[in-house]
């Protein structure tokens, strides 16, 4: 296998293929539902894209939810887009 290989993943909301770099990643481990800003966290994870129009789609659908298996409370998508205004500036 190539290190140097890019790592692409698929993005919930949109069901596109991004560069990992480019999407947030959300992790349901112990139960919690944690926003995984390094992307090394363990447990279940789901990859949505740097944008808010999927952002909105992913918290309207309850994408994150479907994916984690779990409750996915609105906390977390305040945190995704307040990372994405971060991002923008």
């Amino acid at each position: 296998m190539n290190k140097n290989a890019p790592i692409y993943r698929t993005c919930i909301a949109t069901r596109k293929l991004y560069l990992k770099s480019d999407l947030y990643r959300v992790v349901k481990y112990n139960g919690l539902v944690y926003f995984d800003k390094a992307q090394n966290m363990p447990g279940r994870g789901a990859y949505i894209s740097k944008d808010l129009k999927a952002i909105t789609l992913a918290h309207d659908k309850h994408l994150l939810s479907k994916a984690l298996r779990c409750e996915v409370k609105d906390d977390i998508f305040a945190e995704l887009v307040a990372a994405l205004s971060k991002e923008k500036r």
